[in-house]
């Protein structure tokens, strides 16, 4: 596989074939191209170990604007070199005072929000607004303005009606050709309390841009690594066709080079047009180290391969040897681009997330690193076999009625425990099922084994041959005294609807033994043709093309199994043309358990942090 993948990149060169890569200059650092030395010197850097399309200058950021002199020299010298050139905004004042933003409710500093868009708009046909049009502030003038709304409430208003009044109409006064672009970070759940408002400024900005930045799952945020692909897919669903790209920087990079790679990779899985690697003095001045070389290294057989990304090369006929992590992003992406294109349309398991809904917060991207492929949209979809709902879902009234409608279609919907909570009252009319503030502490899992450790889930309660268990944990269960639902089910009408025990730490989830995850993956892949089953922190990215990309995040080696919801001959490596056999099966007439005469089954290992795109 190696050998051939390999074969298959010597022969590509130039740019992509399936998306623009792209890179953005901030404020502070056009100005320093002001420098011709400075200006030529980091093109050299970047250029000779990254191949870019497009390049976006900033005009504005922290309270300074970069002089126009300046800035139409540093365009003039970058389109000079064949790139396309935009623009970019961050709406600071400083970001070293806790992201400081405009004071919105100021009308001198609205005045300097209108006048930064039209000043952009006189030099770029597009433009970017960094991550920070929202606003953080609670100084007098805003308390005063908010009045008695709550704060969501107040923003939400406030920076819908500032992103049409203060920067899209005046930018398009100036120049009527120039698109406006909103870029979202990766911060999705929490966006509605700071005023990013996702149900309005899709449709009046002429599109918007993605943060996929995971970084280190163990830092500040918190995010997991199936966000990079999951967030895009979301605001995919939310405005299709006017998401314009992803957006990875080099946070987590101290991690590993693939911790890197990885978050560049599942963006471009998503079919996204483009990517922007944040940010081109990261590409000039993030030198390549050993401790960017993991462990998992030393095994072979790795989808990103450390030694060959720094090794010396050749280009345009002068042999390099790599300094930066520009080197890191231009090999990832090349070889990303060899798979995206025998890709589909992705497809998954719907999720409903209504706009400005709170609740069991980022919860989506630890299913999907549990194996469950998911496709979040901010409507119902009525359109599916399955749906699944998690805290978030509460925001909508008619939450009950919607499931009522898909369970007497004779479809699934699949609840957390945390939407359980939220409106058992109401769902009582479907089941009756209690699960309040106690607790259960667990590690056994019955025949389908243990966890290495011990963690807390909530407990949920029911009526006995109303509802049945299809898993159960305890401590211990086996010879036990005690035991709880993980996996509940009950009827209603036509339909099934599922109770997914969410641990109080959603991390634990990565602790339920394979079998158990095995049996969620199966129970819940109707609407997506395959499932696998193996340990968690393998993730499968399937395709409406009958292709799938299988990913291990992993620090070591997995055997893993890919069953087909039906009688299929081989699975094919995308890249290699390697058939699998199927593997040899006995047959259950158990719907949770084991595989039916119409499933496929193979067998396949995947080293550390690896992945492979397979079709049948």
């Amino acid at each position: 596989m190696a050998l051939a993948l390999l074969a298959a990149m010597s022969v590509y060169a130039g740019k992509y074939k399936n998306f623009k890569v792209s890179t953005y200059i901030r404020a502070q650092d056009v100005a320093r191209m002001e420098d011709e030395k400075f200006l030529k010197s980091t093109w050299e850097t970047v250029s000779s170990q990254v191949d870019l399309d497009k390049i976006y200058l900033e005009t504005h950021r922290d309270a300074f604007t970069v002089p126009e002199k300046t800035l139409n020299k540093v365009k003039k010298f970058f389109l000079s070199k064949g790139l396309e050139v935009g623009g970019g905004i961050t709406f600071t004042r400083s970001e070293p005072t806790d992201f400081e933003t405009y004071s919105y409710a100021r009308a001198e500093e609205r005045a300097q929000v209108k006048q930064i868009s039209e000043y952009t708009a006189r030099f770029f046909d597009d433009f970017i607004l960094d991550d920070f049009f929202f606003i953080d502030l609670k100084n007098d003038d805003e308390i005063a303005a908010k009045g008695s709304k709550s704060w969501t409430e107040y923003r939400l208003r406030l920076m819908a009606d500032a992103g049409r009044e203060l920067v899209v109409n005046p930018a398009k006064a100036v120049n009527p050709k120039v698109k406006v672009i909103i870029k979202y970070p990766n911060w999705y759940d929490h966006f509605h309390g700071l005023g990013f408002n996702l149900e309005e400024e899709p449709s009046y900005f002429d599109g918007l841009w993605t943060g996929t930045e995971t970084r280190d799952p163990g830092s500040a945020q918190h995010l997991q690594n199936y966000l990079s692909y999951n967030i895009m897919r979301f605001f995919d669903n939310i405005a299709p066709g006017r998401n314009g790209g992803g957006w990875v920087d080099a946070g987590g990079i101290h991690m590993s080079m693939d911790r890197y790679a990885e978050q560049l990779h599942l963006t471009m899985l998503s079919k996204t047009p483009e990517i922007i690697l944040w940010n081109y003095m990261q590409l000039a001045e993030v030198k390549i180290t050993p401790a960017m070389r993991a462990p998992w290294q030393d095994a072979g057989g790795n989808s990103f391969r450390y030694d060959e990304m720094v090794a010396p090369f050749t280009k345009n006929g002068k042999t390099i040897t790599p300094t930066t992590m520009a080197r890191f992003s231009n090999q990832t992406l090349h070889q990303t681009d060899l798979l995206v294109g025998k890709l589909g349309n992705p497809i998954g398991l719907a999720s409903y997330k209504p706009f400005h809904s709170s609740g069991e917060d980022f919860l989506q991207n630890y299913l999907g690193m549990i194996g469950l492929p998911m496709d979040m949209y901010p409507q119902w979809k009525d359109d599916r076999q399955q749906i699944l709902l998690t805290q978030q879902a509460a925001k909508d009234p008619q939450i009950v009625e919607k499931i009522k409608r898909q369970l007497r279609k004779g479809g699934d919907v699949i609840i957390t425990t945390g939407l359980l909570k939220a409106i058992k009252d109401n769902l009582a009319d479907v089941v009756e099922l209690y699960c309040g503030d106690l607790k259960a502490i667990v590690n056994d899992f019955g025949r389908m084994g243990k966890s290495e450790r011990e963690f807390i889930i909530p407990q949920v309660k029911y009526f006995t041959n109303d509802a049945w268990e299809v898993v159960s944990a305890g401590r211990p269960l086996t010879g036990g005294v005690s035991g709880y639902p993980i996996l509940l089910r009950d009827t209603y009408s036509k339909g099934m609807l599922f109770v997914l025990t969410i641990p109080d730490d959603f991390g634990n989830l990565y602790d339920y033994p394979a079998p158990v995850l095995n049996v969620i993956r199966r129970a819940m892949s109707k609407d997506v043709g395959a499932y696998i089953e193996g340990p968690s922190k393998v993730s499968l990215f399937p395709y409406d093309n009958k292709t799938m990309v299988v990913e291990n995040f992993n620090d070591q080696a997995v055997n893993l199994r890919v069953v087909v919801n039906a009688k299929v001959s081989t699975l094919n490596n995308l890249l290699t043309g390697e058939q699998l056999k199927p593997a040899t099966v006995q047959v259950s007439r158990n719907r949770f358990f084991g595989y039916v005469d119409t499933q496929t089954v193979f067998d396949l290992q995947l080293p550390a942090h690896s992945y492979v795109g397979l079709g049948y």
